[in-house]
Order: structure tokens, then sequence, then C-alpha cells
């Protein structure tokens, strides 16, 4: 998608366009600790951090790690040559007004020349930012410029760079990840709030209030919908985002969604919650999340038995349906007419939502046995050469588009490893810390965002990839 601009950019390094004017009006003046157009020769840092080339010139950006700034130059040009920064608040998807920040021309006699400095973030908005460097030559068309790059500003390892990223797809307007984003939103959200819990960065504790705010009213109200999953889901976002605010209202949400979920439990097959309202289905996913959902609110009310029996009774009853087959993996759901093992898919994340709830319900209950499950299905995951090929978690015909609900499965299946890590004293360090340096060495672009291949090449990235990989960040020692 082509963005707004007095001349239209080039989206991919490399390659060059001719300039198609346009009208459009200027960005607003963005003043952080300092205003944008500040001169570039008071900079306290000057990091280069990307370029691109285009007949003989060379344009950097350069960036002002201590200020959260940074200006573009252009180098081996003539006067007439042009250089400037465009600025976006989504990642590089878009960028809008005049899209040519602090644009300057090489004047006679020199052969380089650099805009002032333009703050990164925008503070005061929440606007998470990215910058970069074009220009052209006096004398022709085309445009140049390079890839999009930050401050290490709220990024100052893997870790929180990821979160960063992931924050540069929160759509301040709708309070969801890439404009609507439901269900895998909810996993984006409490990927963000483990992040806060584990970084100790609080600069994006907005996002809590600001999705609840504006969609607590959505769908059936309460974050409950047609898909029980979903409900289970969003109740997890609402208890993590509980445990890190304090604020009831959260842990209200979360039971009302666990309460939605039961209402949807029945006798068919001997039990178990369906997967959608119209009662055509009952699946692993949704049963394992309403078992950690009631484990997690048992351990957060006071006297509570209410939650803490129906965790019990529904890991009695997915015992009880063989979805865990005999290899340890867990398959996709129940067949309605054996109310056995349909024998379907063994998706990531059908292994590491069950792993979380069994851990849950071992440190709600004691359980010994639901930990020894939750290891052998961890251990099954891990050592999978279906699941696991040359030891890098890989979905089943895992797409290089991040696209389809597919792209959060990891995600889920990573958190919930990391969380049996823990209660396992680090049995799988090994495998979180290999598979988190191959996605940080060969699924990465300048921005920090990961694509859906862990074990690379990077290609394309949404919210779902983002915020997995941003799980195995959090997860990975």
């Amino acid at each position: 998608m082509m963005a707004r601009g007095v001349l239209a950019a080039v989206l991919t390094v490399g390659v060059v366009l001719p300039a198609v004017p346009v009208r459009a009006a200027v960005q607003a003046v963005v003043c952080n600790r300092y205003c944008d157009g500040r001169d570039a020769g008071s900079a306290a840092g000057d990091r280069i951090a990307v370029t691109s080339a285009l007949y003989g010139r060379t344009f950097r950006l350069h960036v002002n790690d201590t200020d959260a700034m940074a200006w573009a130059t252009v180098d081996g040009g003539q006067a007439g040559d042009q250089v400037w920064l465009d600025r976006s608040f989504d990642g590089g998807r878009t960028w809008a007004g005049d899209s040519r920040l602090g644009v300057t021309t090489v004047p006679a006699g020199s052969t380089g020349w650099r805009t002032g400095q333009y703050n990164v973030d925008d503070w005061n908005t929440t606007g998470v930012g990215a910058l970069r460097a074009c220009g052209k030559a006096g004398d022709r068309p085309e445009i140049s410029c390079t890839s999009w790059a930050r401050s290490n500003w709220n990024a100052w390892d893997r870790r929180t760079a990821a979160a960063t990223a992931l924050m540069m797809r929160f759509d301040r307007g709708t309070g969801l990840f890439d404009g609507d984003g439901w269900w895998t939103g909810a996993n984006a959200l409490t990927a963000v709030i483990d992040n806060i819990r584990r970084s100790g960065m609080h600069s994006y504790q907005y996002a809590i209030a600001s999705t609840y705010d504006k969609n607590v009213n959505a769908r059936q109200g309460q974050f409950r919908n047609e898909y029980l999953d979903d409900t289970g889901w969003w109740g997890l976002a609402w208890v993590a985002a509980y445990d890190v605010t304090g604020d009831s209202r959260y842990l209200s949400t979360a039971r009302a969604d666990a309460d939605h979920m039961y209402s949807y439990w029945d006798a068919t097959c001997g039990g178990g919650v369906w997967w959608k309202t119209d009662r055509k289905n009952k699946n692993a996913i949704e049963n394992s999340l309403y078992i950690q959902l009631n484990a997690m609110l048992s351990q957060r009310i006071s006297g509570d038995v209410t939650y803490r029996g129906r965790a019990q009774q529904a890991w009695a009853w997915f015992q009880g349906t063989g979805m865990i087959n005999g290899s340890s993996l867990v398959n996709d759901g129940v067949n309605l007419s054996t109310c056995k093992n349909n024998g379907d898919v063994t998706w990531s994340y059908n292994q590491g939502v069950l792993i979380n709830a069994l851990v849950q319900l071992n440190k709600l209950t004691g359980d010994a046995n639901a930990l020894s499950v939750a290891r052998r299905i961890g251990d099954a995951m891990t050592g999978s050469t279906y699941l696991s090929p040359g030891g890098i978690l890989r979905e089943p015909n895992e797409p290089d588009a991040c696209s389809g609900d597919g792209a959060s499965f990891k995600g889920a299946a990573i958190r919930g490893l990391g969380v049996l890590n823990t209660a396992a004293g680090g049995a799988y360090n090994t495998y979180l810390t290999r598979n988190a340096d191959s996605a940080y060495s060969r699924d990465r672009d300048s921005l920090d965002m990961y694509g859906s291949h862990w074990a690379g090449p990077f290609a394309g990235t949404n919210h779902s990839c983002q915020h997995s990989a941003l799980d195995l960040l959090n997860a990975a020692p």
C-alpha cells in the first residue's frame, strides 16, 4: 500500500521508483525531550542504523539513541540532490502528512548534506515510531530509501525490542492489534503483559486499559463471543492484566469469561466444553484453555471451590477422551461418534496450552500426575521431528506469510513450555535458547519484526507472528 506523501517512495530497499507528486498536509511537529528539527550537530550520539545507495549516492539513517531521535544524510552527491526522512507509527506500513521530514537540498560546492533530528516516537500520543532515510539525485526522478529503523529506547535487548516492534502494530483507535485482531489480539496483549513482568518495562502498560475500555462492550460483552476458545484466550489475558495492575475489573471479566465457557459444558461424550455455541465440535484447545483459566482463577480467589472443581472435572474428562495420543502429543479434538481422539493434527498450541493448564493445576492442587503429564507432552513436543525439526519449533503446514490463525499457535505453545520450564527447574533451557537464537539471527528485520519461520528465512510479519516471537523471547532464559 503506497502511503500519502509529496514523493511516492520505494517500499523495498534497493529498488527505485520515479517520483510522483501529490498534495498532502505537513506532519505535525513532535516534541519529546526535544522538538523535531533540532540540529544534528547537537546529537548526543551517532549510530548509523541502515543505508541505501542510488547513482553513487549513499543515504544513511543516523540514530541518536540518547535522545531517541534520528537524522538522514547523503554523501557522494552533488548540488541539487535531496535527502529527507519518513516517519511511521505502524511499523512502516503507512506514513502520514508530507512524508518528507526535514527535506533539504545539497548546496552548491558540497557533495553531502544532512537533515535536522526528528523524534522516533511520539510520547504524547503513545505513538511507537520508526524512521527511514530517503533521497534522490537532483537530475533524476528516482528515489531510494533505507529500511526502517528506530532508536534503542524501550528496546535495550532483544526481548524489549520485540515488544516495542509488536506495539508498532497496536491500533490506538481500536485498542486491538493490526486493526481488528480478536483472539490473536488477546494473545498479543498477553505477550506484552508477560514482557512487562519479565523485563520490568512498563512503557506499554497503557495497552491494557486501552484494549479493555475500547472493547469490553464488543460482541457479547466482557470479551465473550460465540467461539469458546476465543473467550478463553481473553479470560487468560485479563488474569495476566490483573496480576500486573491489581485492578479487580480484569479479574471480574476473567470470571465472566470462565462462566460463559462453563455454560457450554454438557454431558455429550461425558462432558467437555463445546468449541462454538452451535455445539458441533468438542476440541482440545477450548478445553485446555478452560482448565487453565479455572485453575488460575481459583489461585486468585480466596476460599474458592467452584473454579477449582471445574478445573479438576475438566482434566478428568480430558484424560478419558484419549486426546493425548500414544506419542504423548495432543490431537485436535474428539470424534463425537466415538467420543475418543479424532486423530487430527497435533497443532503446536494444543501441546503448549495443555502444558500450561497442567502446570497451573499442579500449582493449585499439588496434583503430581498433572505435572508429570505436562513433562511428557513437553518432551514429546521438543523431541518431535514433526513439530521440532532440527530442534526448532515449526507449526504443521507453516506458511511463509503471517496470515491465518496458525500464525499465533507457536506463541501459545512456547508460552506454555516456558511456564513448564520454570516449574521444572530449567529443563528446557537448551531448547528455548536454541529457538530464540535462531529466530533472532535468521527471522528478523531491521525493526526487530519477526516472521513465521524461526529457522529462517524472514518472509514478512504481522502481530500474530510478532507476538509468537515475543512469547519465545519472554520464555527463553
